[in-house]
């Protein structure tokens, strides 16, 4: 989205420029003028669209640019050796957890649970420690280990702890400023901590406590103020990384709670529009919503686990309602997420807590193309047009051509056991390198030609 803003802009500028060209060789003026002149309102178009990009913000965070899943990789292998690819270098003492790495220009920076805190590492890209800062109170329930992937912003990171403390960290490792907003509105944590990384839109970082006093919350970036609050929903949040689209001239906020899909203006935090997705749903159904959406194109998927139906929405051209289009029962991905590949979304299903199969459904009719086993279920993600699944019972990683046809898997490997639990970390594509993360231990290989 922040490289549509910038090029909707350049193309603006651009169309100024020829227009006023053509409007002085309609009036007959003269040359030497006609060239200064056009030379003065080039400069000028140049100086506003320097100014608009040094001002668009820099972000590295959940799932690749614009929360997509789909990293901006090219040169990548199509297939990998027998034994995997290289391992670059790999690390232990990162902290338990199922957050992922977030590549920034200085570090890798990664969170992970080390007794009762949160805390935040700071990695070379050679895999060496920089420096660790515990930045909140871990989650001390069910599944403890660390959920909240940073939020990287121009040399900033922000993150939440899993008791609901949301931290602005410097590239540096000090702290800059922290709030409790779910102390703050009174809300109540999930029955497995919180998860949500933070949402950064036009010097606001954006959160989600629910509860009876706020939906959703922004704080300035740089002073931890206040900006905005919306309205409650009396729903409690879930696991949800919301989403940030730009579509009718605004840019909305999208996120699921307990059981209602919202979607905010990011400018003064009015609730734009809410869907009924428990309505949609049988009696009984348990709630975990976890998968962040998918836009394109003025429309919005929204899938959970559990046996929940997946949705497709259609947004009024204002942004200001939305209706179904389509219902699926197949892909209900528990929290491995989704992509979408040309007109074809691709995720796994959930047929109990430890198993499901892997799913490929029609973007624009909503009719499941194939569901085949491979494993178990997991999470996906993709790059230079190939898809990269990890199963989340054994460790098993695997490269799979996006094909309409079938579950096409033409490589894997298995991931080393070096640490306990499921392996729910998405992995994550930073320049030719693969990030996987099991628990304590990370490891990057390289997937480059």
């Amino acid at each position: 989205m922040r490289n549509m803003e910038f090029f909707a802009s350049f193309k603006c500028h651009v169309y100024a420029y020829r227009h006023n060209r053509e409007k002085m060789n309609t009036n007959n003026i003269k040359p030497q003028k006609m060239r200064n002149h056009v030379r003065k309102k080039l400069l000028l178009a140049m100086a506003a669209i320097a100014v608009q990009a040094a001002a668009i913000a820099q972000v590295s965070d959940w799932r690749g640019p614009d929360r997509t899943g789909i990293f901006n990789e090219t040169g990548l292998m199509k297939q990998w050796p027998a034994d995997g690819p290289a391992k670059l270098w790999e690390v232990t003492g990162i902290g338990t957890g199922y957050s992922t790495v977030t590549p920034a220009p200085e570090a890798l920076y990664i969170t992970g649970r080390k007794e009762t805190d949160d805390v935040l590492t700071s990695l070379s890209y050679d895999g060496k420690k920089n420096w660790e800062i515990a930045y909140g109170k871990a989650w001390d329930r069910t599944y403890p280990e660390t959920r909240s992937t940073p939020t990287w912003v121009d040399g900033m990171i922000y993150l939440v702890s899993g008791q609901g403390e949301i931290v602005c960290v410097s590239a540096k490792g000090e702290k800059v400023w922290s709030v409790n907003h779910f102390q703050k509105y009174g809300a109540s944590a999930p029955r497995f901590g919180i998860s949500e990384s933070p949402v950064y839109v036009d010097g606001k970082i954006v959160v989600t406590p629910g509860g009876p006093k706020a939906a959703m919350v922004a704080f300035d970036a740089k002073t931890g103020r206040v900006v905005w609050e919306t309205e409650s929903v009396n729903e409690g949040a879930e696991y949800v990384n919301p989403l940030l689209v730009q579509h009718g001239g605004k840019k909305i906020i999208i996120t699921i709670l307990n059981k209602t899909i919202i979607g905010v203006n990011s400018a003064d935090g009015r609730i734009l529009w809410k869907v009924n997705y428990a309505g949609m749903q049988s009696a009984g159904l348990r709630v975990n919503h976890t998968i962040t959406p998918i836009y394109r194109d003025g429309h919005v998927f929204i899938t959970s686990g559990y046996d929940h139906v997946a949705i497709k929405l259609k947004l009024s051209p204002d942004g200001t309602s939305a209706e179904v289009v389509w219902k699926n029962s197949d892909i209900d991905t528990h929290h491995g997420g989704v992509v979408l590949i040309g007109n074809h979304l691709f995720g796994s299903t959930y047929q109990s807590n430890t198993m499901g199969q892997w799913s490929c459904v029609d973007w624009n009719t909503g009719k499941t193309v194939w569901t085949s086993p491979w494993h178990n279920k997991g999470s996906v993600i993709a790059a230079d047009g190939m898809l990269y699944l990890f199963e989340e019972k054994s460790g098993h990683v695997g490269l799979a051509r996006p094909s309409a046809e079938k579950l096409e898997v033409v490589s894997e490997f298995r991931l080393p056991t070096k640490s306990e639990g499921p392996y729910w970390a998405h992995p994550v594509i930073d320049k030719g390198r693969l990030y996987v993360r099991h628990g304590d231990y990370l490891a990057v290989f390289n997937i480059r030609n």
